[in-house]
């Protein structure tokens, strides 16, 4: 359930330097390995849109099972990152982005990683449904198996359109949010699924644009590798005009007021604006900026939500 959302916000050197040596050795350098396999950016941003499916969905849900939904949302995660960098342990051997991951760099077994992964996957989902509900635990094991089957397994290697069906994956946590509380689904939850759905391409083709030829000599046929640089700029704008479209959809509920308009129209204006720049500069380095900025909008709009909700 992670969702095709990059972790390339994290050095994947320094995290194959700190757990092969500065200070790490034996059992706490396992550890960090293992850490790493979860990918914990990605999860970072999962475990946001599920808490901001929670803050928008009306009603109460106790403290303490908030906590274990976010828990089990974060574990669902990571066990799906887990799983993907098993599967995609070849592909990661030859890029020079992620040569240096646990799997590929040889710190980590591969039938490991794949136990480690399922073991976490299973936790999560049956602690959701007997702590929670099961609407929601069923929602995280769609995620999961969306992720891993439909994205992973199926679309990464065959087509260029991978990450827009593999976007679903990541936006599904939305709904698990909401699910949390409500043990139900509606319009504001599937708002914010839309959000990431369609942010997600926007956001995973600037990544792809900077590495493009790390994802050529892999063979994946990512846009800027199939389509070329000038017609993944202009997706990547598109995209990102209808992602500010949704947020400004969601003002339209009763479950958002002024503090989240406001916010999403300045948040909206600039990742926009980024994305033009980037269609008249397609260079690397501004590929790069995007992606950064992407992942600091989504998380805002999320925190936006969550505020909003706090002080209506």
């Amino acid at each position: 359930m992670a969702g095709p959302v990059s972790d390339a916000t994290v050095s994947d050197v320094t995290l194959a330097r700190a757990a092969s040596g500065a200070g790490l050795a034996g059992a706490d350098a396992r550890v960090a390995d293992y850490v790493a396999l979860l990918k914990p950016r990605v999860m970072s941003l999962v475990v946001f849109s599920g808490f901001a499916g929670m803050m928008v969905a009306p009603g109460h849900l106790h403290p303490v099972l908030a906590a274990v939904a976010v828990l089990c949302i974060a574990l669902s995660a990571g066990a799906a990152g887990c799983i993907n960098m098993w599967w995609e342990r070849d592909i990661d051997a030859v890029m020079q982005r992620t040569r240096f991951r646990p799997i590929p760099a040889g710190r980590v077994v591969p039938e490991e990683a794949l136990a480690f992964g399922l073991i976490l996957s299973l936790a999560a989902v049956v602690l959701m449904g007997l702590a929670v509900n099961w609407l929601a635990a069923g929602l995280l094991a769609l995620a999961s198996g969306f992720y891993v089957f439909v994205y992973t397994i199926w679309l990464k290697r065959r087509t260029p359109h991978n990450i827009v069906i593999g976007g679903a994956a990541g936006a599904v946590p939305a709904l698990v949010g909401w699910a949390a509380v409500r043990n139900d689904l509606a319009a504001p939850a599937w708002l914010l699924f839309a959000v990431v759905f369609f942010w997600t391409p926007a956001h995973f083709w600037a990544l792809a644009l900077k590495y493009r030829d790390d994802y050529a000599a892999a063979g994946v046929p990512m846009m800027p590798v199939v389509h070329g640089i000038e017609l993944t700029t202009r997706r990547i704008a598109a995209y990102a005009a209808i992602t500010v479209a949704l947020t400004f959809a969601l003002t339209l509920t009763n479950d958002v007021g002024r503090i989240y308009a406001t916010a999403v129209f300045v948040l909206g204006v600039l990742f926009v604006t980024r994305a033009v720049a980037l269609v008249r500069e397609p260079t690397p380095q501004r590929a790069i900026q995007f992606f950064g900025w992407s992942n600091v909008y989504l998380m805002l709009v999320f925190v936006a939500v969550a505020v909003d909700a706090l002080v209506r």
